[in-house]
């Protein structure tokens, strides 16, 4: 199979789909890979490397979409993208498609074959392909915190972890998954007042036997989130309905009644966010500001700290990567189920119930979808 490896061209996003390593594992299968030329310049990769692992450099995406079996990506396809996308082939990457119909269309419209990481899943559970970002974003929602509540940059003026003597800061964190779980870690370690809210008591007694006192860990309903959300410094929206669009916990009239340069980072933005004010930003522009509560609800975190999550990524996705080369889409899915759990679009139909039913399109099971 031809492995295709376009650069980035999302606002500020600087991961890549493929190491030179995970290239190098690929072309030991038999396969071959080409890489648009400066596709690893975020992480701090030359074309050379790429060239040393067996990789042929290309000029350009079209080039890459048009001799491509297999495209393997990072971020969701920019329109310009996937006007590229052609019948048959396979796309690799995350997709994120419940909260994006524009999206949705041109996939469906493509008859591509489209996997989508964050929805391929594990014989122990959870969503690995998913897990590491969750862990990077998770981890900088504490740090992009921290600084939105700088009063330079529109926050109350708090130092997260305080001082001896001066209370630290009050960090609500919704959702004990991944992202919580990591965005605890970082608030405890500052030293912050930290409450974490959720409504499974198993993610709760897990969240309890890992922090134990060093956290407040609560189990969700309206009145809690209403009493947290409202007394809180920094809110973190760390929700997350496995391919289904985030959903709104935090109300507008909530944030009306937060304080005054208090702090929101919505983490589920990707899917939907799960505050009503939510609505996506970039690196380049990060914040806003909605009844005097600052939003930081950056659409793709990790793709600011490139090196770490490109590499922690590719230890997850490489293995299926190989397997969809080395079988064939229609095979390697039929042959795992966790793998088949990632198909989103094929041949034109939708095959994640998920997004069907928030996108009003007729939900094609995975498997009968491959066969028909």
């Amino acid at each position: 199979m031809l492995v295709g490896i376009p650069k980035e061209i999302k606002n500020h996003e600087y991961r890549v789909g493929m190491t030179p390593t995970s290239v190098r594992e690929i072309i030991k299968h038999g396969h071959q890979v080409v890489v648009e030329t400066k596709a690893g310049v975020g992480i701090g990769v030359a074309d050379s490397d790429y060239s040393t692992a067996g990789a042929t450099i290309l000029d350009s995406a079209a080039e890459i979409f048009a001799k491509a079996d297999m495209i393997i990506k990072v971020k969701e396809p920019q329109a310009v993208e996937r006007a590229m996308l052609r019948e048959g082939q396979i796309l690799y990457t995350y997709l994120h498609l419940a909260p994006d119909p524009a999206q949705t269309k041109d996939l469906v419209e493509s008859g591509a074959t489209c996997v989508a990481y964050e929805t391929v899943t594990s014989a122990y559970g959870g969503l690995p392909l998913l897990a590491p970002m969750s862990k990077v974003a998770g981890r900088m929602s504490i740090q992009a915190g921290a600084y939105c509540l700088e009063q330079p940059h529109g926050g109350l003026g708090m130092l997260l972890g305080g001082v001896p003597g001066v209370d630290p800061a009050k960090v609500v964190v919704l959702g004990a998954g991944v992202v919580g779980t990591h965005a605890c870690h970082i608030a405890v370690g500052m030293g912050a007042d930290v409450w974490v809210l959720d409504n499974n008591p198993i993610s709760i007694e897990k969240h309890w036997q890992q922090f134990g006192r060093s956290t407040n860990s609560v189990f969700s309903t309206v009145d809690a989130l209403e009493q947290h959300v409202v007394s809180a410094d920094l809110v973190i929206g760390g929700v997350l309905i496995p391919g289904a669009e985030a959903p709104k916990l935090v109300s507008a009239a909530m944030v009306r009644d937060m304080k005054p340069g208090s702090v929101i980072v919505d983490v589920a933005i990707d899917q939907g966010g799960c505050c009503e004010t939510s609505r996506a930003t970039t690196h380049a522009d990060p914040t806003y500001v909605v009844d005097d509560v600052v939003h930081y609800c950056v659409a793709n975190m990790p793709g600011g700290v490139p090196r770490t999550s490109t590499y922690a990524l590719n230890n997850v996705t490489l293995p299926f990567a190989i397997a969809l080369a080395n079988k064939g889409a229609k095979q390697a899915m039929l042959d795992d189920l966790h793998l088949r759990n990632g198909l989103n679009v094929h041949a034109g139909k939708i095959t994640c119930r998920e997004v069907a039913e928030d996108l009003g399109y007729e939900y094609v099971e995975a498997g009968a979808a491959l066969q028909g």
